[in-house]
Protein backbone atom coordinates (compact mmCIF):
# COMPACT_ATOMS: atom_id res chain seq x y z
CA UNK A 1 0.00 0.00 0.00
CA UNK A 2 1.57 3.46 -1.17
CA UNK A 3 2.22 5.51 1.98
CA UNK A 4 0.29 8.89 2.60
CA UNK A 5 1.89 12.60 2.55
CA UNK A 6 0.43 14.48 5.41
CA UNK A 7 1.90 18.38 5.12
CA UNK A 8 2.39 20.84 7.94
CA UNK A 9 2.07 23.77 6.67
CA UNK A 10 3.30 26.63 9.05
CA UNK A 11 4.05 27.17 12.82
CA UNK A 12 6.06 23.74 13.39
CA UNK A 13 9.94 23.53 12.55
CA UNK A 14 10.56 20.61 14.56
CA UNK A 15 11.56 16.91 14.30
CA UNK A 16 7.63 16.57 14.27
CA UNK A 17 7.75 13.72 17.25
CA UNK A 18 4.09 13.58 17.80
CA UNK A 19 2.87 13.54 14.62
CA UNK A 20 5.45 10.73 13.40
CA UNK A 21 4.06 8.77 16.26
CA UNK A 22 0.58 8.79 15.61
CA UNK A 23 0.86 8.94 11.32
CA UNK A 24 4.12 7.51 11.49
CA UNK A 25 2.68 3.72 10.06
CA UNK A 26 1.00 4.88 7.59
CA UNK A 27 2.53 8.12 6.31
CA UNK A 28 5.24 10.48 5.58
CA UNK A 29 4.90 13.84 7.54
CA UNK A 30 6.89 17.14 6.24
CA UNK A 31 6.87 20.53 7.86
CA UNK A 32 7.03 23.41 5.56
CA UNK A 33 7.45 25.96 8.30
CA UNK A 34 5.84 28.10 5.48
CA UNK A 35 5.47 32.24 6.44
CA UNK A 36 3.36 32.96 3.41
CA UNK A 37 1.07 31.22 1.52
CA UNK A 38 3.43 31.18 -1.68
CA UNK A 39 6.14 29.43 0.58
CA UNK A 40 3.25 26.17 -0.40
CA UNK A 41 3.79 25.92 -4.06
CA UNK A 42 4.82 23.05 -5.25
CA UNK A 43 5.37 21.27 -1.75
CA UNK A 44 1.64 20.95 -0.73
CA UNK A 45 -0.28 19.92 -4.10
CA UNK A 46 0.03 16.20 -3.52
CA UNK A 47 -1.11 16.14 0.38
CA UNK A 48 -3.18 13.99 0.92
CA UNK A 49 -4.09 15.91 4.42
CA UNK A 50 -2.83 19.18 5.57
CA UNK A 51 -2.36 20.59 9.01
CA UNK A 52 -2.55 24.13 9.07
CA UNK A 53 -1.57 26.58 12.32
CA UNK A 54 -2.09 30.52 12.39
CA UNK A 55 0.95 31.94 10.62
CA UNK A 56 -0.59 31.61 7.05
CA UNK A 57 -3.91 31.16 5.30
CA UNK A 58 -4.90 28.72 2.68
CA UNK A 59 -7.14 30.80 0.40
CA UNK A 60 -8.82 29.10 -2.99
CA UNK A 61 -6.11 29.40 -5.17
CA UNK A 62 -3.67 26.54 -2.74
CA UNK A 63 -7.48 24.59 -2.33
CA UNK A 64 -7.38 24.18 -6.29
CA UNK A 65 -4.01 23.09 -6.61
CA UNK A 66 -4.54 20.29 -3.88
CA UNK A 67 -5.40 16.89 -6.24
CA UNK A 68 -6.06 14.17 -3.75
CA UNK A 69 -6.63 15.92 -0.32
CA UNK A 70 -8.71 13.91 2.55
CA UNK A 71 -8.68 16.79 5.06
CA UNK A 72 -7.39 20.00 6.28
CA UNK A 73 -7.14 20.44 9.52
CA UNK A 74 -6.56 23.75 11.06
CA UNK A 75 -5.07 23.11 14.55
CA UNK A 76 -6.51 25.25 16.54
CA UNK A 77 -10.07 26.75 17.22
CA UNK A 78 -10.32 29.73 15.04
CA UNK A 79 -11.06 28.72 10.94
CA UNK A 80 -11.09 32.08 9.41
CA UNK A 81 -7.43 31.56 7.78
CA UNK A 82 -8.35 28.48 5.65
CA UNK A 83 -11.40 28.96 2.94
CA UNK A 84 -13.66 26.41 4.22
CA UNK A 85 -15.89 27.26 1.65
CA UNK A 86 -13.96 26.82 -1.32
CA UNK A 87 -12.58 23.58 0.19
CA UNK A 88 -16.33 22.21 0.37
CA UNK A 89 -17.02 23.36 -3.09
CA UNK A 90 -14.06 20.94 -4.37
CA UNK A 91 -14.96 18.12 -1.48
CA UNK A 92 -12.71 18.46 0.98
CA UNK A 93 -13.70 18.67 4.41
CA UNK A 94 -12.20 21.21 7.00
CA UNK A 95 -11.15 20.65 10.41
CA UNK A 96 -10.67 21.99 13.71
CA UNK A 97 -9.00 21.70 17.18
CA UNK A 98 -11.87 23.13 19.45
CA UNK A 99 -10.81 21.76 22.47
CA UNK A 100 -7.00 21.66 22.82
CA UNK A 101 -6.64 24.94 24.52
CA UNK A 102 -9.98 25.72 26.53
CA UNK A 103 -8.18 25.83 30.12
CA UNK A 104 -4.92 27.88 28.75
CA UNK A 105 -7.06 29.98 27.39
CA UNK A 106 -9.86 30.91 29.88
CA UNK A 107 -6.79 30.81 32.57
CA UNK A 108 -5.64 33.54 30.51
CA UNK A 109 -9.23 35.79 30.09
CA UNK A 110 -9.21 35.60 33.93
CA UNK A 111 -5.77 36.46 34.18
CA UNK A 112 -6.23 39.55 32.30
CA UNK A 113 -9.56 40.64 34.07
CA UNK A 114 -7.86 40.53 37.59
CA UNK A 115 -4.82 42.11 36.33
CA UNK A 116 -6.79 44.94 35.35
CA UNK A 117 -9.59 44.94 37.57
CA UNK A 118 -7.16 44.69 40.90
CA UNK A 119 -4.59 47.18 39.34
CA UNK A 120 -2.24 44.56 39.16
CA UNK A 121 -0.95 45.43 35.94
CA UNK A 122 -1.25 49.77 36.28
CA UNK A 123 0.80 49.90 39.84
CA UNK A 124 3.51 47.03 38.04
CA UNK A 125 3.74 49.67 35.45
CA UNK A 126 3.78 52.93 37.52
CA UNK A 127 6.37 51.78 40.18
CA UNK A 128 8.81 50.17 37.56
CA UNK A 129 8.92 53.61 35.97
CA UNK A 130 8.61 55.84 38.94
CA UNK A 131 5.96 57.26 38.21
CA UNK A 132 3.28 58.38 41.09
CA UNK A 133 3.58 57.37 44.68
CA UNK A 134 4.35 54.51 46.59
CA UNK A 135 0.82 53.89 47.55
CA UNK A 136 -2.83 51.86 46.83
CA UNK A 137 -4.64 55.17 46.08
CA UNK A 138 -2.79 56.11 42.60
CA UNK A 139 -5.23 52.81 41.19
CA UNK A 140 -8.73 54.51 42.83
CA UNK A 141 -11.72 53.63 42.71
CA UNK A 142 -11.10 50.18 42.18
CA UNK A 143 -14.38 47.73 42.86
CA UNK A 144 -15.10 44.25 44.41
CA UNK A 145 -15.50 41.61 41.26
CA UNK A 146 -17.95 39.72 43.59
CA UNK A 147 -21.90 40.53 42.30
CA UNK A 148 -20.24 42.35 39.06
CA UNK A 149 -21.37 41.30 35.76
CA UNK A 150 -18.83 39.12 33.51
CA UNK A 151 -20.63 39.05 30.13
CA UNK A 152 -19.80 36.59 28.01
CA UNK A 153 -20.45 36.58 24.04
CA UNK A 154 -20.25 32.65 22.41
CA UNK A 155 -20.68 29.72 25.07
CA UNK A 156 -18.27 26.96 23.45
CA UNK A 157 -15.65 25.33 25.05
CA UNK A 158 -13.89 28.32 25.82
CA UNK A 159 -16.67 30.75 26.80
CA UNK A 160 -18.09 27.85 29.02
CA UNK A 161 -14.89 27.58 30.93
CA UNK A 162 -14.15 31.19 31.22
CA UNK A 163 -17.92 31.44 32.72
CA UNK A 164 -17.16 28.76 35.24
CA UNK A 165 -14.11 30.49 36.51
CA UNK A 166 -15.50 33.93 36.10
CA UNK A 167 -18.91 32.30 38.52
CA UNK A 168 -16.45 30.87 40.83
CA UNK A 169 -15.00 34.04 41.72
CA UNK A 170 -18.75 35.21 42.78
CA UNK A 171 -19.34 37.20 39.77
CA UNK A 172 -22.81 37.18 38.40
CA UNK A 173 -21.98 35.21 35.05
CA UNK A 174 -24.25 36.73 31.54
CA UNK A 175 -23.82 35.04 27.94
CA UNK A 176 -24.97 35.89 24.71
CA UNK A 177 -24.61 33.27 22.09
CA UNK A 178 -28.12 32.54 19.78
CA UNK A 179 -26.60 29.17 18.49
CA UNK A 180 -26.71 27.29 21.70
CA UNK A 181 -29.76 25.19 22.50
CA UNK A 182 -31.81 26.03 25.96
CA UNK A 183 -30.48 24.68 28.97
CA UNK A 184 -26.97 25.70 29.01
CA UNK A 185 -27.68 28.43 31.36
CA UNK A 186 -29.42 26.58 33.69
CA UNK A 187 -27.03 23.75 33.55
CA UNK A 188 -24.13 26.17 34.75
CA UNK A 189 -26.07 28.28 36.68
CA UNK A 190 -25.54 31.35 34.25
CA UNK A 191 -27.60 33.85 32.67
CA UNK A 192 -28.93 34.07 29.04
CA UNK A 193 -28.73 37.41 27.07
CA UNK A 194 -31.24 37.46 24.46
CA UNK A 195 -29.82 40.70 22.59
CA UNK A 196 -26.60 41.51 22.49
CA UNK A 197 -26.92 45.29 23.15
CA UNK A 198 -28.09 44.23 26.35
CA UNK A 199 -25.08 42.39 27.23
CA UNK A 200 -22.65 45.55 26.36
CA UNK A 201 -24.92 47.57 28.57
CA UNK A 202 -24.30 44.97 32.02
CA UNK A 203 -21.05 43.85 31.30
CA UNK A 204 -18.45 45.21 34.11
CA UNK A 205 -16.20 43.09 32.46
CA UNK A 206 -16.65 41.95 28.50
CA UNK A 207 -15.30 38.68 27.54
CA UNK A 208 -15.71 37.28 23.56
CA UNK A 209 -15.07 34.07 23.00
CA UNK A 210 -16.50 33.48 19.45
CA UNK A 211 -15.31 32.61 16.18
CA UNK A 212 -14.31 35.22 13.81
CA UNK A 213 -16.68 35.16 10.41
CA UNK A 214 -19.11 37.68 8.80
CA UNK A 215 -21.03 38.13 11.78
CA UNK A 216 -18.82 38.63 14.30
CA UNK A 217 -16.09 40.17 12.64
CA UNK A 218 -15.98 43.59 14.95
CA UNK A 219 -18.62 42.80 16.95
CA UNK A 220 -17.14 44.53 19.72
CA UNK A 221 -16.77 48.20 18.12
CA UNK A 222 -16.91 51.37 19.25
CA UNK A 223 -20.79 51.95 19.26
CA UNK A 224 -20.90 48.37 21.42
CA UNK A 225 -18.26 50.12 23.59
CA UNK A 226 -20.59 53.04 24.14
CA UNK A 227 -22.92 50.69 25.45
CA UNK A 228 -20.75 49.32 28.36
CA UNK A 229 -20.98 50.87 32.10
CA UNK A 230 -18.24 53.84 32.77
CA UNK A 231 -15.28 52.15 33.58
CA UNK A 232 -15.69 48.82 32.29
CA UNK A 233 -13.38 46.44 31.26
CA UNK A 234 -13.00 44.71 27.83
CA UNK A 235 -10.87 41.47 27.28
CA UNK A 236 -10.36 39.55 23.85
CA UNK A 237 -8.68 36.03 24.02
CA UNK A 238 -10.98 35.15 21.07
CA UNK A 239 -9.77 36.31 17.09
CA UNK A 240 -8.18 39.64 16.85
CA UNK A 241 -10.93 41.08 14.23
CA UNK A 242 -13.50 40.05 16.72
CA UNK A 243 -12.82 43.46 18.50
CA UNK A 244 -12.63 46.89 16.97
CA UNK A 245 -8.93 47.64 18.53
CA UNK A 246 -8.54 51.06 17.23
CA UNK A 247 -11.76 52.26 19.14
CA UNK A 248 -9.72 51.23 22.15
CA UNK A 249 -7.72 54.20 23.01
CA UNK A 250 -10.46 56.47 23.08
CA UNK A 251 -12.46 54.23 25.33
CA UNK A 252 -9.82 54.31 27.75
CA UNK A 253 -8.65 58.21 26.79
CA UNK A 254 -12.74 59.26 28.31
CA UNK A 255 -12.71 56.65 31.26
CA UNK A 256 -15.71 54.43 29.00
CA UNK A 257 -12.98 51.71 29.87
CA UNK A 258 -10.80 51.55 32.71
CA UNK A 259 -9.15 48.62 31.20
CA UNK A 260 -8.72 46.19 28.33
CA UNK A 261 -6.47 43.21 28.11
CA UNK A 262 -5.61 42.35 24.33
CA UNK A 263 -3.85 38.95 23.46
CA UNK A 264 -5.08 38.74 19.66
CA UNK A 265 -4.95 41.74 16.75
CA UNK A 266 -5.92 41.22 13.37
CA UNK A 267 -2.52 41.10 11.75
CA UNK A 268 0.53 39.58 13.84
CA UNK A 269 2.38 41.28 14.69
CA UNK A 270 0.87 44.23 14.25
CA UNK A 271 2.14 47.26 12.28
CA UNK A 272 3.69 49.70 14.36
CA UNK A 273 1.64 52.61 13.60
CA UNK A 274 -1.49 50.64 14.83
CA UNK A 275 -3.13 53.17 16.74
CA UNK A 276 -3.66 50.69 19.91
CA UNK A 277 0.12 49.93 20.11
CA UNK A 278 0.95 53.42 19.77
CA UNK A 279 -1.08 54.99 22.76
CA UNK A 280 0.05 51.72 24.79
CA UNK A 281 4.18 52.43 24.30
CA UNK A 282 3.03 55.95 25.02
CA UNK A 283 4.10 56.86 28.73
CA UNK A 284 2.09 59.80 28.35
CA UNK A 285 -1.57 58.33 27.25
CA UNK A 286 -3.78 56.39 29.55
CA UNK A 287 -3.20 53.51 27.81
CA UNK A 288 0.08 52.93 28.39
CA UNK A 289 -0.82 52.17 32.18
CA UNK A 290 -4.35 50.32 31.60
CA UNK A 291 -3.75 48.01 28.28
CA UNK A 292 -2.19 44.98 28.88
CA UNK A 293 -1.40 43.88 25.13
CA UNK A 294 0.31 39.88 24.82
CA UNK A 295 1.49 37.88 21.42
CA UNK A 296 -1.45 35.64 20.62
CA UNK A 297 -0.01 33.25 23.35
CA UNK A 298 -3.44 32.50 25.48
CA UNK A 299 -3.58 29.06 23.80
CA UNK A 300 0.31 28.24 24.95
CA UNK A 301 0.88 25.76 27.42
CA UNK A 302 3.27 22.88 27.07
CA UNK A 303 0.30 20.37 27.23
CA UNK A 304 -1.97 22.49 25.24
CA UNK A 305 0.52 22.50 22.57
CA UNK A 306 1.11 18.82 22.76
CA UNK A 307 -3.30 18.62 22.69
CA UNK A 308 -3.22 20.76 19.68
CA UNK A 309 -0.50 18.94 17.64
CA UNK A 310 -1.74 15.32 18.78
CA UNK A 311 -5.55 15.81 17.98
CA UNK A 312 -4.42 17.48 14.60
CA UNK A 313 -2.83 14.29 13.64
CA UNK A 314 -5.38 11.85 14.76
CA UNK A 315 -7.93 13.87 12.84
CA UNK A 316 -5.24 13.12 9.91
CA UNK A 317 -5.26 9.28 10.87
CA UNK A 318 -8.84 9.10 10.41
CA UNK A 319 -9.51 10.75 7.33
CA UNK A 320 -6.34 8.59 5.70
CA UNK A 321 -7.94 5.39 6.95
CA UNK A 322 -11.79 6.33 6.14
CA UNK A 323 -12.62 6.39 9.41
CA UNK A 324 -15.54 8.83 10.45
CA UNK A 325 -14.07 12.49 11.06
CA UNK A 326 -15.18 14.62 13.90
CA UNK A 327 -15.24 18.71 14.42
CA UNK A 328 -15.78 19.64 10.70
CA UNK A 329 -16.49 22.96 9.97
CA UNK A 330 -18.17 23.12 6.37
Amino acid sequence: MPRFRVVVADFLADALQPEREILGDIADVVALNATAESDLVGHIESADAVMLYHNIAITAATISRLQQCKLIVRCGVGFDNVDHRAARAQGIPVGNVPDYGAEEVADSAIGLMLALTRGINFFNVRLQQRRGAWAFMDVAPLHRLRGRTFGVIGLGCIGTAAALRAKALGMDVAFYDPYKPDGYDKANGIRRVEKLDDLFAQSFVLSPHCPLTSETRHIVDARAIGLMPDGAYLVNTARGAVVDATAIPAAIRSGKLRGAGIDVLPFEPPPEDHPLLVAWRDPNDPCHDRVILNPHSAFYSEEGLLDMRVKGAQACRRALLGEPLRNIVN
